[in-house]
């Protein structure tokens, strides 16, 4: 896939079925849990990006007053720009929103997430020990295994000051 030939546009109401199906590929549901908190994915706005008329990456996000949240982070092909191009459109829409900061929550076993945001400029801020055990209360299909056979207990918190 080659980084110029795809576009980021907004997430549109058409776009759901294919999105509710990475969501679940991805998470399990459309329902994200982020430090105790429930985000139903489908009432958020996003972006798409396309590659040849296809969806091939997604971003969903919450602004609340001076904080942008990134509620959902996925990228079908790796490697291409897909997923700094989605945080640049991200960029734009909380700066004229007038965020002062954008915040990533991943859990520990998310390697590749750590270095993902760290790579784009996010500065890791905070961890919550333990914090999946109330989170698989709200949302039991969690798994307690992550990415390399790690265990998934904690939330790390990542921001990048605008």
């Amino acid at each position: 896939m080659n980084s110029k030939v795809f576009h980021i546009r907004p997430l549109e109401k058409s776009d759901w079925d294919w999105a509710t199906a990475v969501l679940n590929d991805y998470s399990g549901s459309t329902t994200m849990v982020i430090l105790g908190r429930v985000y139903n994915l489908g009432k958020m706005p996003g972006f798409v990006a396309t590659y040849e008329d296809r969806p091939a990456g997604l971003i969903t996000y919450s602004v609340e007053g001076e904080k942008c949240e990134v509620t959902s982070m996925n990228s079908l092909a790796e490697g291409v720009g897909i997923g700094s191009a989605l945080v640049k459109a991200l960029r734009n829409v909380a700066a004229k929103a007038g965020c002062r900061r954008i915040r990533a929550i991943t859990t520990n076993d998310n390697t590749a997430a750590l270095r993902f945001w760290q790579k784009r400029g996010f500065s890791m801020v905070a961890v919550y020990p333990n914090s999946i055990e109330q989170s698989r209360k709200l949302k039991p299909e969690i798994s307690l295994f992550g990415d390399d056979g790690i265990p998934i207990r904690d939330e790390i918190e990542l921001e990048l000051i605008l």
